[in-house]
């Protein structure tokens, strides 16, 4: 009777210390759907971009060309604490944004995704 007791007692013990745990982080900042649609081909400065969304996050020179990049990341985490196993799942999308000036400086095109939006908490560590 002893040993039934303490196993049940070993069991509940065992489910009380489980857990979940839930985790978002992002990196950069965010890119404003009416910032970009101010960005006008062939109109827009570089000056104006700069004033509109600071300084890129990269700078690529590009056959004479300027390529500024902006970017976003939103990263979620769902973890499943277990004694002696645990499993995580990690989401991340990103959103860009890159701007193309010519020689003069002039913006020549602008290259745009948004994909955090439908960036969702994903718990269970196996398939979708």
């Amino acid at each position: 009777m002893k040993i039934a007791r303490s196993i049940y007692a070993l069991l509940v013990v065992t489910l009380l210390i489980q857990g979940c745990a839930f985790s978002r982080g992002t990196l950069g900042d965010d890119i404003k759907s009416d910032t970009v649609a101010a960005l006008q081909k062939g109109v827009t400065t570089k000056d104006e971009v700069l004033r509109l969304l600071g300084a890129p996050d990269r700078l690529v020179p590009l056959n004479g060309r300027d390529v500024f990049q902006y970017y976003r990341y939103d990263a979620k985490a769902g973890s499943l604490l277990l004694i002696i196993l645990n499993f995580s799942r990690l989401s991340i999308k990103s959103d860009d944004l890159f701007v193309v000036l010519n020689r003069e400086g002039i913006v020549e095109d602008v290259i745009a995704s948004k994909r955090t939006d439908a960036l969702a908490f994903r718990f269970w560590p196996f398939g979708e």
